[in-house]
C-alpha cells in the first residue's frame, strides 16, 4: 500500500514537471521589448535622442579640448616678437574656444588691460555656451525616462486587473503573470534609458569642467603675457 502510494506520487511529481518544462518558453529581448505596449515608443524615442546628444557633445568636446600649450608658446613668441597679426592668424587657423578667446584679446591689444580681460571672459561665456548646449535635455531624460517606464508599468497593470475581472470563473494565474510581467517591462526600460543617460550627462558635465579650467588658466596666462609685454 505505502509502495503504491509512493509510486502514486512520484509519477504525479513528474507529470507535474514535465507539464512546467513544457510550458515553460524562452522570451527573447525583442519579444520583451515588443510586448512592452505603446509606451515603449516614448522610450525608443528618448533612448535615441540620448545617444545621438551624447555623441554629439562628444565630438564637439573632443575637437574643443585640444592642448592649448603648444599654441600659447607659439603665441608668446609672436606677441613677444611684435608679430600681432601673425599670432591671429594663428588663432583664426586653430578655431579652438581657447584660441577664439586669445584672438579676442589681441584684436585689443593696445586698450587697457581691464577692457582686454572684459573682452575675452565675454568671449569665454558664449564659448562655455556652445559646450553646455543640450546637455539640459540628456539630464531631462534621465529624469523623464524613468518616471514615462513607472507610468506604462502603471497602465499595463490597471489593463491587467481590468482583464481579471472581466474573467468568469477561475482566473489563470498565467494570464494574471503574463499582464504583470509585460507592464512592468517599461520600468525596466525606463530605468535602463534613465541611468544610461544620467551617466553620460555626468560624463559630459565633466568634461566640460575640465575645459572650462583650461579656458580660465590660459586666459590668466595670456593677461600675464600681456602685462610683461
Amino acid at each position: 500500500m505505502i509502495l503504491t502510494q509512493i509510486s502514486t506520487d512520484g509519477q504525479l511529481m513528474a507529470d507535474t514537471l514535465g507539464v512546467m518544462d513544457s510550458g515553460q518558453q524562452s522570451i527573447g529581448l525583442l519579444d520583451l521589448l515588443i510586448k512592452g505596449g505603446y509606451m515603449m515608443i516614448p522610450l525608443y524615442l528618448l533612448f535615441v535622442l540620448a545617444i545621438f546628444i551624447f555623441v554629439e557633445k562628444l565630438i564637439t568636446l573632443r575637437k574643443a579640448s585640444k592642448s592649448p600649450k603648444h599654441l600659447m608658446d607659439q603665441i608668446k613668441i609672436l606677441v613677444q616678437g611684435g608679430k600681432i597679426d601673425q599670432a591671429k592668424m594663428l588663432c583664426h587657423g586653430d578655431n579652438t574656444p581657447v584660441a577664439n578667446m586669445i584672438s579676442k584679446g589681441l584684436e585689443r591689444i593696445g586698450s587697457p588691460l581691464k577692457n582686454i580681460e572684459v573682452s575675452i571672459e565675454n568671449v569665454g561665456k558664449i564659448e562655455i555656451y556652445k559646450l553646455e548646449k543640450n546637455l539640459g535635455i540628456l539630464a531631462t531624460v534621465a529624469g523623464a525616462a524613468p518616471m514615462i517606464g513607472f507610468l506604462g508599468t502603471v497602465a499595463g497593470m490597471i489593463r491587467a486587473f481590468i482583464g481579471v475581472a472581466q474573467e468568469e470563473g477561475m482566473v489563470s494565474p498565467k494570464l494574471l503573470s503574463t499582464g504583470i510581467y509585460e507592464a512592468m517591462i517599461t520600468t525596466a526600460a525606463g530605468l535602463v534609458v534613465g541611468i544610461v543617460a544620467y551617466l553620460g550627462y555626468n560624463y559630459l558635465v565633466s568634461q566640460v569642467s575640465k575645459l572650462v579650467h583650461s579656458m580660465e588658466y590660459t586666459s590668466v596666462e595670456f593677461i600675464d603675457l600681456l602685462q610683461d609685454k
